[in-house]
């Protein structure tokens, strides 16, 4: 019976994803596969998978296997698309400008890229042009071949052809391994596939939409390279939605805004990654602290205050070294001892928890801090306030009994619930980061320790009704982690915030508590950090907001424009009463200014929308007389002549309030 089902020894069986299967000789491809199910699954298919992993339409298939076809319906297309696109890039590069090298090309979120070893930078005037190069390579149909080659003899091939970046890359491969070369008509490239059966089934939805500068393997010691992105979608409606979703996100991206609006910048003197606050950047922080320090008293924490180094002694106790080595600055010599700039607070407060012995009764403590901290970036990955070296942190650690431990981290998840329905931002879940507990060489190797606390890690996570996924090898040396994923209005996800549970600070720094049974007993610590960094939650906000602040986040929240020199007099009175309305916030008072500058009125309210300012407030002879001030919004809206009063009570009741109706 088993002889009369199996295949022959020179067929194969292929399976397909609705149990149906099918039998095909032995060497059959995909692309014969999908063309005896029907022609037009023939013309759609881009590849199949064989048993999950990704296969060339045009290899042949030498074993029984479960197959998959990918048409340009299945979300994998994109990356595929993606990929391919990126060596039609190349080749349109080399076919416009010979000698230039290529390095790597990957396909990566809404797009791809490819790097390039070249005498002569690149300009934007450049892009059109080699995309109307890639077009024709398209429109040409060059058909993909894929060769096997032992390892040695890739790298010969292509130091022979002057492609030596490609040769140290092949030449990294262990040796003895065959490396797969894939061709698009006569020009080749490493890679691993796979690839469409001719360039003509990639499609033309496509744009070239920058250069920027790249270091060889990512390694700022390394050649410089010149970078060129693009964006590759199914069709051209696709392809449409993303350039203008990329256009909104040029509008708001906090680097520009930054810059306008006047909140922070960078100066070479000073170093990349570390930004100068400005007086407006300087309110937004101001206010976040003083929010975070209500929010914080109502759950009960206390502040405490660290110095910016410590012994390098620290470290290697707290074990950050030699796990965060990289991730630190290099040691400082004082008085022939080693210091170091802290990447973190946590050593710090554990040192606080331990200076004093403390009861079950007094647990949970919740010590907390606004810390200042700095970790080396490499200068490749910086970006605005998103990745800096230098950042201020809105951290706090509880130390807590095992039972308390559940509820301690609920209630952490609901305090980021409270500031995220604050600022309106709807759409987050959580990040489950667990340990690989087949690499321990990366975590601390105490795996009961990992399964109790990840234990109740998820209790907590379930019990508090949240959205969560998990990524497996991504935790914290020291336990698992909880990143809280947010999106932008426009779609960008972030982290922005980290939840710790550590069982190795109180090995390490022997923190414990008295129990009810006269005994020590150590304790749970949890690091929390809701509105993570001031600069990368800024920077959030920043997009989030597109620059226009609700009324008690706006650096500015009045402006007085007088319409005349007759009414200056009045305008500062105005500005004066404003100033002096008692208001509980980040800066003790409503923050005003007046533009006293010879512009004609119109131009100084466009201004003031420009910097978007909540209320833009136009006084002249009439409202001094009436004591009013004519009232405009940045949106534009017109609220007339309004008593100065009610003016003042309604912008303190929003700057108290958070509220964000100043539209």
């Amino acid at each position: 019976m088993e002889n009369a089902v199996s295949a022959a020894p020179e067929q194969v069986t292929v399976t397909l994803p609705d149990g149906k299967a099918l039998t095909f000789p032995r060497g059959v491809t995909g692309g014969e596969i999908a063309a005896a199910i029907g022609p037009g699954l023939a013309k759609a298919a881009l590849i199949i998978t064989l048993d999950g992993k990704e296969w060339d339409l045009f290899r042949p298939i030498e074993q029984d296997a479960h197959v998959r076809i990918i048409t340009r319906k299945d979300p994998e297309s994109l990356e595929l698309i993606r990929h391919d696109m990126a060596h039609v890039l190349a080749m349109a590069v080399q076919a416009l400008y010979p000698g230039t090298q290529v390095t790597i090309g990957p396909a990566i979120d809404d797009g791809f890229y490819y790097d390039f070893a070249r005498a002569e930078p690149f300009t934007p005037e450049d892009l059109p042009k080699i995309e109307e190069e890639m077009r024709k390579i398209i429109k040409a149909g060059l058909p993909t071949r894929r060769e096997v080659w032992p390892r040695d003899q890739a790298v010969e091939h292509f130091k022979g052809i002057g492609e030596s970046y490609k040769a140290e890359l092949i030449s990294s491969i262990p040796a003895g391994e065959d490396v797969s070369i894939y061709w698009h008509g006569d020009w080749q490239d490493l890679c691993r596939g796979p690839h469409f059966r001719t360039t003509a089934e990639i499609g033309d939805a496509f744009k070239l939409t920058k250069i920027a500068g790249a270091y060889w393997r990512g390694d700022s010691k390394n050649a410089q390279l010149q970078r060129i992105y693009g964006t590759a979608w199914r069709d051209k409606k696709e392809l449409d939605e993303y350039l203008l979703r990329l256009e909104e996100a040029e509008k708001r991206d906090h680097r520009k805004l930054g810059r306008e609006l006047e909140l922070f910048t960078f100066d070479p003197d000073v170093g990349a990654g570390l930004p100068l606050w400005m007086p407006n950047g300087m309110v937004i922080r101001q206010e976040l602290e003083f929010l975070a320090l209500q929010e914080e008293r109502k759950d009960g924490y206390r502040r405490v205050a660290t110095p910016h180094i410590a012994k390098e002694a620290l470290y290697y106790r707290s074990r950050h070294l030699p796990y965060y080595g990289e991730g630190m600055y290099a040691p400082l010599d004082i008085d022939g001892e080693n210091y170091r700039l802290r990447p973190m607070n946590c050593p710090h407060h554990h040192l606080i928890y331990g200076a004093t012995r403390h009861s079950y009764r007094e647990l949970p403590l919740r010590i907390a801090e606004y810390g200042q901290d700095y970790r080396y970036e490499a200068s490749g990955g910086l970006s605005g306030l998103m990745r800096v070296r230098g950042f201020c942190m809105n951290d706090a650690h509880i130390y807590c009994r095992y039972d308390q431990a559940k509820d301690e981290f609920i209630r952490v998840m609901k305090l980021h619930a409270r500031y995220y329905d604050l600022l309106d931002i709807k759409e987050y879940y959580m990040r489950l980061s667990l340990p690989d507990l087949n690499k321990l060489d990366k975590f601390v190797d105490e795996p009961q320790k990992w399964l109790d606390a990840l234990s109740i890690i998820r209790q907590a996570m379930d019990e508090s009704g949240m959205k969560y996924v998990e990524g497996k090898g991504e935790a914290a040396f020291y336990g698992p982690k909880i990143d809280f994923m947010i999106k932008s209005a426009i779609g960008t996800e972030y982290t922005i915030s980290t939840n710790q549970l550590d069982f190795l600070a109180t090995e390490t720094f022997d923190l414990k508590y008295i129990g009810e049974d006269g005994a020590d007993h150590p304790v749970y610590v949890i690091h929390r950090a809701p509105l993570g960094t001031h600069e990368r939650f800024t920077a959030f906000l920043i997009e989030h907001y597109a620059g226009a602040f609700p009324t008690w986040l706006a650096p500015i929240q009045a402006r007085i424009i007088p319409i005349s020199d007759k009414a200056a007099d009045y305008a500062q009175t105005v500005v004066d009463a404003l100033f002096a309305a008692p208001v509980v916030n980040g800066t003790a008072g409503l923050r005003v200014d007046i533009d006293t500058s010879a512009e004609r009125m119109q131009k100084k309210i466009r201004d003031a929308q420009l910097q978007k300012i909540p209320y833009m407030l136009v006084v002249g002879e009439r409202e001094a007389a009436e004591g009013k001030v004519a009232v405009r919004l940045r949106s534009g809206k017109d609220l007339g002549a309004m008593p100065l009063e009610s003016v003042i009570a309604r912008i303190k009741n929003e700057a108290e309030s958070r509220a964000d109706v100043a539209e």
